[in-house]
């Protein structure tokens, strides 16, 4: 039998089951497990931690008795609690950046200090340790404004406010409810830019670094971008918005400085270091940081790139990410998410999920991955989760593969499934509209 190198991937969500296939399409003979993992990664052939385990000292410690030689951190609170540190401890290869450095995504007013002090171009910013003195500043300067969270909030803490209403409304959930809890001991109040967003997801071993193909999200719950923002409900790859002219500017005015400015301040970033970028009238700037993969857009960028993904997540651990090689691929990916009835609000779960062996069957180019899931004691499929499943195609033109990935999402079924029907039609007109100058 061939020798297999050992992986522990950390997380349960469809980022992390992209991680698993993107790792199952090298040419490795590979010996997956997940902590926590979920049904769609165990039907891919990778064994779930079951063991209880409390913190990551104690995740640590099992990686290390398992003989893992490389662990994939996918959320951010992990990495944000130090579990890059935990391991790094032990001596265990890890991909992901430390308690440290995970700060550009952990307080926004970190990185946005980080971003004035660098020159890195961002949105004008003030922050605020109280109500008062952000309803003062408020009734200085007026609206449109956008009010944020330092701390984490699965990505829903960033509130874009049109009328003094909404602005006074946002205060009151983050300190008189407490909404987002001790995430909103500091407030961000900073410039609405006005322009499209798009995402850039950057492999680095700290010095060297490889941009992925950039693709955009899709945050709000309705067709449009009408209704509540959710974690995301769909995501493209790559993005017409962001031509090399616009990416060569991106990586010089703000991948370099960020990567230099890490080392800077003493805590060099390895990992993925994911951009929210807006395209201004300016030019880019920077939206917000985040230190980890996004989700759903990990599930129409890994798609795309042929490499041996074992390697390249241990070369951004071990400082070696210069002598790797990869392609991408031409072509397309679409991601469609497939979430519960209600979601982001209170949502039923346990719902019978049928047709996803029909759908990966019978359409090539095609992968589903689970985010919401379980099985119960009948060895049913169930929904467990906001955001269920995640559908994703791949093929030559943006048109095919958004056709593709709504094949899929018609084949999957369930009581109450909602998805948005316009994935990746701005990236469309965007393509159209070229054709046509």
């Amino acid at each position: 039998m061939d020798f297999m190198n050992t992986v522990l991937i950390i997380g349960s969500g469809g980022r992390e089951h992209a991680i698993l296939k993107a790792l199952l399409r090298s040419d490795r003979a590979l010996c997956m497990y997940a902590y926590p993992g979920n049904p769609g990664m165990e039907k891919d052939g990778c064994m779930l931690v079951t063991k209880k385990i409390d913190n990551w000292d104690e995740l640590a410690d099992w990686a290390q008795e398992n003989q893992i030689e490389l662990t994939i951190v996918g959320p951010e609170v992990p990495l944000t609690e130090g579990v890059v540190d935990s391991f790094q401890k032990k001596g265990l290869s890890i991909f992901g950046p430390s308690k440290d450095a995970a700060r550009i995504e952990g307080s926004k007013a970190f990185s946005k200090d980080l971003m004035k002090k660098y020159g890195i171009p961002t949105a004008d910013y003030q922050l605020f340790d109280s109500k008062e003195k952000a309803l003062s500043y408020l009734e200085k300067n007026g609206v449109p404004t956008v009010i944020k969270v330092s701390g984490l909030a699965a990505g829903k803490g960033a509130v874009v406010c049109d009328t003094m209403e909404q602005a006074k409304s946002t205060l009151q959930q983050i300190y008189d409810t407490k909404e987002f809890g001790s995430a909103g001991q500091t407030v961000v109040i900073e410039e609405k830019m006005t322009g499209e967003e798009a995402s850039v997801f950057v492999l680095t071993d700290g010095i060297n670094y490889k941009i992925l193909p950039v693709s955009q999200d899709h945050k709000a719950i309705g067709d449009r971008d009408k209704g509540p923002n959710t974690g995301g409900m769909g995501a493209y790859a790559p993005a017409p918005i962001v031509d090399q002219q616009m990416l060569s500017k991106i990586e010089m005015d703000i991948i370099v400085p960020t990567i230099s400015a890490m080392n800077q301040e003493g805590c060099r970033y390895k990992g993925l270091l994911y951009v929210g970028v807006m395209i201004t009238p300016q030019g880019p700037r920077v939206v917000e940081y985040n230190c980890r993969f996004g989700d759903p857009e990990t599930q129409a960028v890994l798609p795309l790139v042929q490499c041996d993904w074992y390697e390249i997540f241990k070369s951004c651990s071990n400082g070696t990410l210069a002598k790797t090689k990869w392609t991408i691929n031409s072509g397309f990916c679409v991601a469609v998410v497939l979430a519960s009835k209600g979601y982001p609000g209170p949502y039923e779960k346990g719902k019978r999920i049928t047709g996803i062996d029909d759908a990966e069957h019978s359409l090539a180019n095609l992968d589903i991955y689970h985010a919401g899931t379980t099985i119960d004691e009948n060895d049913q499929l169930l929904t467990n989760g906001g955001r269920v499943l995640a559908v994703s195609a791949w093929a030559e033109t943006l048109i095919d593969a958004i056709a593709l990935s709504y094949e899929g999402v018609a084949e999957v079924e369930f009581e109450g499934k909602t998805f948005r029907r316009d994935i990746a039609a701005k990236g469309l007109a965007r393509l159209k509209n070229k054709t046509t100058v």
